[in-house]
């Protein structure tokens, strides 16, 4: 065999053309299918306008006693933690996508090009057109971007590197999470009379966005809040961390067979979920009015348990996989298909909820709320298991997983090398 390649901890290929890579592991693809549940759940309430929100987030300051608990909920259990369980399987998923590439005796080189074109496309093309169209809270531009800027940095260093790289990033949110619950503890302490103030003048962004009721000025809003904001929140959260995690897990293998890792996910997912939701407690009793501190107290706190909640999760998700993998039941395997193709799913839901809570569209979002708005999201997300079984059964990819790999490909990968 060839020499080692660092990115993906497989020797370079040296096999007959036409080598097949391993059969597809169910735990990613049913990682993926129930992250999009989370996923309609944390974005719908951006889609909820025309009453006072949250300073740092989404979510209503008003509601019934059923909405306030599922505020409650959200923060302390989804809020946070969502994004970068993304970006953990994206970052899973670079490395599946090298090697499958590899298997088909693709020169190294040929694959990296088209990994970059791969992030260029959704920095430059899915992102800005999901943001303008549908979403201002758009992932997909900064999920490139950060890519661009980590895989010609580090995806071809050593693990030892990238967990020098994870632990420093992991350093720096500890950092500023200690320095944040300081500075919010003693402003509550001694100058509590300017807490109030500092909410006055900020932003009504679903106002400016969904509330809109022309659709070309809400693109303006949206393009606007993406811009100033949307497009470099990749960059500063976790998502960096759980890329490079996600790397890491890929390399050693673990969701490719759960089953022979199953002591480590049982210990993170143990423990990532209960720190994850620990974490998100005090941000969730500050929503609440229980914590009279300013909003960005434990921001810093949120983005650490988010990460460690984001791995937990996984390692949950892993552990399903693992007992279903020989035998899975019908509902995971159709959880798996929308899995397959997470970046159609995670455009459809923005397709059904924009027009549907938006003052342009039917205005829903302006009158209903947190619980009714939640219920909704997981209809949306049910409604989209049933096209997925549909296209696993034509052999179909989903159309934005089409576009991402026909532009990803280029011209100069044939047909049977597109596998």
């Amino acid at each position: 065999m060839g020499c080692m390649n660092a990115a993906t901890g497989a020797p370079q290929p040296t096999a007959p053309s036409g080598i097949n890579p391993a059969p597809r592991s169910l735990a990613p693809d049913l990682a993926r299918g129930l992250m999009l549940m989370l996923i309609a759940a944390a974005n719908v309430s951006w889609f909820l306008w025309g009453r006072e929100a949250s300073e740092t987030g989404p979510h209503l300051l008003d509601g019934s006693v059923l909405d306030r608990v599922a505020q409650f909920v959200m923060i302390v259990t989804v809020d946070g933690r969502i994004y970068p369980l993304f970006a953990f399987l994206f970052g899973y998923g670079m490395v599946q996508f090298v090697r499958s590439r590899l298997a088909r005796n693709e020169p190294y080189r040929e694959v990296r090009r088209m990994l970059r074109r791969r992030h260029w496309t959704m920095l430059l093309l899915i992102g800005p057109l999901h943001a303008a169209l549908l979403f201002m809270g758009d992932i997909v531009a900064a999920y490139g971007l950060v890519a661009l800027i980590l895989v010609a940095l580090f995806f071809d260093r050593q693990e030892r590197t990238l967990w020098i790289c994870v632990w420093i990033l992991v350093g720096l949110w500890a950092l500023n999470a200690v320095s944040s619950i300081i500075g919010g503890v003693a402003m509550a302490v001694f100058s509590p009379d300017l807490i109030p103030l500092m909410s006055k003048g900020m932003p009504d962004i679903q106002g400016m966005t969904v509330g809109q009721e022309n659709y070309l000025w809400s693109i303006v809003g949206r393009l606007g809040m993406w811009a100033a904001g949307g497009l470099l929140q990749g960059i500063f959260s976790a998502v960096p961390i759980t890329i490079l995690l996600g790397w890491i897990a890929a390399r050693r293998g673990i969701l490719d067979d759960p089953a022979s890792h199953k002591p480590l996910l049982q210990r993170v997912a143990l423990f990532g979920i209960a720190i994850g939701w620990i974490g998100g407690l005090p941000s969730a009793l500050t929503h609440m009015g229980v914590l009279t501190v300013p909003s960005w107290t434990f921001a810093g706190l949120d983005t650490l348990s988010g990460a460690a909640g984001a791995l937990g999760y996984v390692a949950l998700f892993g552990l399903l996989a693992a007992h279903w993998q020989t035998t899975p039941p019908a509902p995971v395997r159709w959880i798996a298909a929308a899995g397959k193709r997470s970046l159609t799913f995670y455009l459809w839901q923005s397709l059904i909820f924009a027009p549907l809570f938006s003052a342009w569209g039917f205005g829903i979002g302006g009158t209903v709320g947190t619980a009714t708005a939640l219920g909704i999201a997981m209809l949306v997300w049910l409604a989209s298991i049933p096209l997925a079984v549909l296209l696993e059964r034509k052999g179909a990819r989903g159309p934005a997983e089409a576009v991402l790999r026909r532009i990803t490909y280029g011209r100069g990968v044939t047909a049977k090398s597109k596998g």
